[in-house]
């Protein structure tokens, strides 16, 4: 799933491709913009962590998931 995420005070947003369940994504963002969790993790398809203080989090935005394509088709 594509996670985009809006830091305050940054000209641009953070994009990653996350492998991780949507419910859990969910969760650590709650968290962090509840001040449940002092930082936003979240870790890309490739096994890098994203980490943001959560009191500069704008936004988040939570992409479908989506089942990985193989081939040259299209359609």
């Amino acid at each position: 799933m594509e996670i985009k995420i809006g830091v305050q005070h940054a000209g641009r947003e953070l994009v990653l491709e996350s492998t991780e369940n949507p419910e859990d994504v969910e969760r650590a963002v709650a968290d962090a913009l509840s001040g449940a969790s002092p930082l936003l993790s979240l870790t890309d398809e490739k096994g890098r962590r994203v980490i943001v203080p959560s009191d500069r989090v704008a936004y988040v935005e939570l992409g479908e998931p989506s089942a990985r394509r193989v081939g040259f088709g299209t359609g």
